[in-house]
C-alpha cells in the first residue's frame, strides 16, 4: 500500500521501520521541523522521525501547519491509500482525515478509552495502573475517541519506569501497527466504537506536580517517582539543591513523612516507605544511593523537604 506516515519522536521510529520492513510504499514521512538546540539555540536538530526517513531514502514534510488549502492539496497529491500516525504533534483537520483511500490510523500508547491524551504512559504508571498497552484506532475529529482495531495488551512491573515502558511499548507497537496494515490490505480490519465507560484523561505532566510529596502512602510515592523517571523527574530538596530521584522500591519502615529511617536511603511516607535507588543532584550525573550518600552528609533521622 502508498503510506503516508506521521510522527516525530523516538517512540515513532520502530513503527515507521516495521512499516518499510513489511513491504508498504511509504510515500513521504510528515514530522515537526527541525528544532533549535546547542547551548546558544543556534543548531536545528531534526526530529527522530526525519532522521530515520532520511536513512529510508522516504521524502520529508514538515509543514507549519495541515490547515489550508495548500497543505491539503499537498497531502492529497501523495495519493496515499492510509496514512499512520505515531505521535506527530500536530492536530490533523478533518480535511486530512478524509483523504487516505482506508483512513487514518493512530497508534496510541494506552488501552482505549483508559489514558486518552498526551502523557499515557507517565499517566499509567503515576495512578499504579497493573497493565497498559498500544492501540491501533482510526483516526476522527475528536481527541484519541476514534474506534479501535486491534490491542496488544503489557505488563507494568512493580519498579517499571516510564522510560523503561516506552522503549518496550514502541516496540510492540511497531508490531501491531505492521499486524493491522496487513489486515487493512486484505480487508479483515475491523474497528470496534471505544466504550464510554473507563474513559480517563492523560493530561501533559506539568512543572507543578513533579515535586515528591513525602506526606503521600508509600505506593502513591513509589508510582510517582518511577511515571516520571527519567523525564521530567520527580524531585526533593536537600540543602536548596534540587535532587532527581530516577529509580526506587517500596521497603519497610515507619517514620515522621520524609524522615531518612537508615543509611540506604529509606525515606517514611504517610504510611510505609520507599528507598531511593538511583538519583541525580542538579548539574551532577546519576548515581546509585551509594554513591551518593558517600558524597553527602546525611544522617538517619534527617527530613527530607
Amino acid at each position: 500500500m502508498r503510506i503516508v506516515f506521521m510522527g516525530t519522536p523516538d517512540f515513532a521510529v520502530p513503527t515507521l521501520v516495521e512499516i518499510v520492513g513489511s513491504g508498504h510504499e511509504v510515500v513521504a514521512a510528515y514530522t515537526r521541523a527541525p528544532a533549535q538546540a546547542g547551548r546558544r539555540g543556534l543548531e536545528l536538530v531534526p526530529s527522530p522521525v526525519h532522521r530515520a526517513a532520511e536513512r529510508l531514502g522516504i521524502p520529508v514534510f514538515t509543514p507549519a501547519t495541515l490547515k489550508g488549502e495548500e497543505a491539503v492539496d499537498a497531502f492529497a497529491a501523495l495519493e496515499a491509500d492510509a496514512a499512520v500516525v505515531v505521535a506527530y504533534g500536530r492536530i490533523l483537520p478533518q480535511a486530512i482525515l478524509d483523504l487516505p483511500k482506508l483512513g487514518c490510523l493512530n497508534l496510541h500508547a494506552s488501552l482505549l478509552p483508559r489514558w486518552r491524551g498526551a502523557a499515557p504512559i507517565q499517566r499509567a504508571i503515576m495512578a499504579g495502573d497493573a497493565e497498559t498497552g498500544v492501540a491501533v484506532m482510526k483516526m476522527e475529529a475528536g481527541l484519541d475517541t476514534g474506534p479501535v482495531g486491534l490491542v496488544e495488551r503489557v505488563p507494568i512491573g512493580a519498579d517499571m519506569t516510564a522510560g523503561e515502558l516506552h522503549d518496550r511499548l514502541m516496540v510492540v507497537g511497531g508490531d501491531l501497527m505492521a499486524r493491522a496494515l496487513a489486515a487493512l490490505e486484505r480487508g479483515g480490519l475491523s474497528f470496534t466504537p471505544q466504550p464510554q465507560a473507563g474513559v480517563t484523561y492523560a493530561a501533559k505532566i506539568e512543572k507543578g506536580e513533579t515535586r515528591i510529596d513525602w506526606a503521600q502512602p508509600a505506593k502513591a510515592v513509589h508510582d510517582h517517582i518511577r511515571g516520571l523517571s527519567p523525564f521530567p523527574g520527580a524531585w526533593f530538596e536537600l540543602a536548596g539543591t534540587r535532587v532527581k530521584v530516577l529509580r526506587s522500591t517500596r521497603a519497610e519502615g515507619a517514620g515522621r513523612p520524609g524522615e531518612l529511617l537508615d543509611d540506604r536511603l529509606t525515606v517514611a511516607c504517610a504510611s510505609g516507605a520507599v528507598r531511593l535507588v538511583e538519583v541525580q543532584k542538579a548539574g551532577s550525573r546519576a548515581m546509585a544511593a551509594p554513591d551518593f550518600l558517600r558524597g553527602s552528609d546525611l544522617e538517619k533521622g534527617t527530613v527530607l523537604e
